[in-house]
Parts: C-alpha cells; structure tokens; sequence
C-alpha cells in the first residue's frame, strides 16, 4: 500500500504550537500525522498545506511566509525522511533514495493579494498547489461558505450544547436557529464565482506548473475554474454533496465534470462533511461514512476521480480515523465493500500521481 495525501494542515498545526511556546516537531507529534506513523504506514507522498486564516487580523502574506520558513525547517531537520517535489520527476527520485515526498501547497488565495508577481513568487518558494479561496471571499474569488455568518453558527452551537438534544428547550431553539444552519450548511453560492484577477491567476497558475484547487470554493467558482482551465485540476478535501448535504461538498455534476477534465478530489475525513448531526451533537466520526461517499463519487465519476485529502490536524480527530497510522484501516474497509486491489490503488496513489504527471 502506498498512500498519497492531497491535503492537511499539519504545518500551520506546528507553528501555532511554536507561537504558543509548546513546539512539537514533523517527525514525531501529537497531532494527527507525523513523519514516523507516516513510514511505517507506506506514505509516498504528502502535500502540506500553509494556511492562512484571513481573521486572525494578520497580513496574510507575512504569515505564509513565517509558514513556509516552519516548513523549511522541518524539511531541513528531517532530509533522511522526506524531500520536497518541485516537479512529477521528483517523487520517484526521492523513493529510489528511500525518501518520503513533501509536495508544498498554500490554502488560501488571498495570500497573493491579487498580486501577480506573489503567485509567482510562492511558484520560487516551491508552492506546486493553491486553494483558490478557504472560507472568505478574497481578490480572486467566493468561496461557499456565508462568511458573516461563522461566527454567529458558532455561538449557535455553543447555546445548543447546554441542552440535551432530546430536550424540549433544544428542539425549541433548534427551530428558531434552523433558519441561519441551513443557510450556512445547505445554501451554496451559485452567482459569485471567480473575479476577473482570480481567472487570470488560474491561467497563469498553470503556465507557471502550479495546480488550482477548488475546494472551499463556490459552485459558481467550480465552474468558473473548469471553463478557464485547460489541464487537470483538482478539489484537495472534499466530499459528495449527494451524501452529505454540506456546501463544502461536491455536486454530482461537479464530480462528473472534474472526472472529464482528469482531475481528481479526495476524501476528507471531517466528520462533518461526511454525514451530518443534529446541530450541538458532536459527530464522532465513523469509516463507514467515507467508504459511501467513496462508492458514491467512483459510481458517479468513474475509478479515476477518486484520491486522499484527509484534512489531517485541520479537523476534529475522526473516532476511527484517528490519523496517519489508521489509513491501514480505511483500506481493509474499502476492500470489504467491494474495490479491488487495482482500484484501491488508485484511489490511494495512482489517481493523484497522474494529475501531477499531467500538471507539474
């Protein structure tokens, strides 16, 4: 089993722990992967995001850059492990050397401030993947999410988390607070897409060997993205909307597209994006979640649609997917609900390794 993980969020994870003054190291955390269980359970390639959230009141491009200096490091520190890929031809050289590949990725476009000359800058710092927009609308474009509404859900959940969900007084809230969720979760963005500087950065992108990726980002976007691109593409960590209505989640016809274009989207093991809760419930998370969305996308695009962008110490920790040690587990669930060894193959490296043959 070789594994290829398209999306997590360990670097960022690192140095809010550094900022803190409780360092942890990529060789060997308490998070949710690290360099050690990533050996010993066959990873061949893992992408590391630097993202940046647009409201922590930080200049966004100060701060991918204190990221991308934590991820330097790291790679510096740990050179008999892993290195990083610049271009598809060093993914193979590093496992003749016995090596792991880190493939750098930035989350969240805003970090360019529009600005042609960061794109390509971020391309010399080893960038090689970027989310177009996470949860805020930026210079290039919508994502999904109804931003003015994060913090007042957020103060829903809370409220509801007092009451016992069988309760009188949680039923009673949860009709009043339906309303807000179902816009937040349910309403996707289907009129605001790219900006006119956010599709000229998808073209330059891919002069330039660098690949857009379109999760978070909104319906209109997607399509957007598929008419402006001209090579494969990809949604990093994102789910079927078919079985689990969260926005941040693919439609059919999305997945079907991006299939006819060659690209690839991975499964994300967010428990919230993977079945839904009665809000104020925790959602523990469950394997049998993921294999339905998995046989759901391959039914609805074809084998090759399908790769791995856990969303690794960017979630909650799922109950049964606790981390890089458990993927051993999601393959044995796979198999037992029917995809063969050649498939399996697929869905764990090959999908993803042919999209950065076509694009890197």
């Amino acid at each position: 089993m070789k594994i290829v993980d398209m999306h997590c969020d360990t670097i960022s994870r690192l140095l809010e722990l550094e900022e803190k003054e409780m360092r942890e190291e990529l060789r060997e955390n308490t998070g949710h992967l690290d360099l050690q269980r990533m050996k010993q359970s066959g990873y061949q390639l893992q992408n590391f995001a630097l993202f940046v959230e647009l409201m922590q009141g930080r200049d966004p491009w100060e701060q991918v850059l204190k990221l991308h200096e934590c991820y330097q490091r790291e790679m510096e520190n740990n050179q008999d492990l892993i290195a990083p890929v610049l271009c598809f031809e060093d993914i193979a050289a590093n496992e003749e050397a016995g090596k792991m590949s880190a493939l750098l990725t930035v989350e969240e476009g805003a970090v360019c401030e529009g600005e042609p000359e960061k794109l390509e800058k971020l391309y010399n710092m080893g960038v090689r993947m970027l989310t177009l927009t996470w949860n805020f609308p930026n210079e290039l474009g919508h994502p999904n999410r109804v931003s003015l509404l994060t913090e007042k859900v957020s103060m829903l959940r809370k409220q509801l988390r007092e009451y016992p969900v069988e309760s009188m007084e949680y039923q009673a809230f949860y009709a009043q607070a339906r309303p807000v969720f179902d816009v937040y979760l349910h309403t996707p963005n289907v009129t605001e897409g790219l900006t006119e500087r956010g599709r000229e950065f998808v073209v330059r992108m891919e002069e330039l060997g660098m690949i857009p990726d379109v999760s978070h980002l909104s319906d209109r976007g997607f399509y957007d993205v598929l008419a402006m691109a001209k090579k494969p593409f990809v949604a990093s960590h994102s789910n079927a909307r078919a079985v689990c209505p969260n926005v941040r989640n693919m439609t059919d016809d999305m997945i079907v597209k991006l299939a006819e274009r060659g690209g690839v989207m991975g499964l994300n093991y967010c428990a919230d994006f993977l079945e839904e809760m009665p809000a104020g419930r925790k959602n523990p998370g469950t394997i049998a979640a993921v294999v339905r969305h998995a046989r759901h996308i391959v039914n609805v695009g074809g084998i090759g649609v399908l790769g791995l962008g856990s969303d690794f110490d960017g979630i909650d920790t799922h109950e049964e997917l606790r981390g890089a040690e458990s993927m051993g587990k999601l393959w044995d669930a796979l198999k037992a609900a029917g995809f063969t060894e050649r498939e399996l193959d697929l869905v764990f490296c090959g999908n993803v390794l042919r999209v950065y043959r076509d694009t890197l």
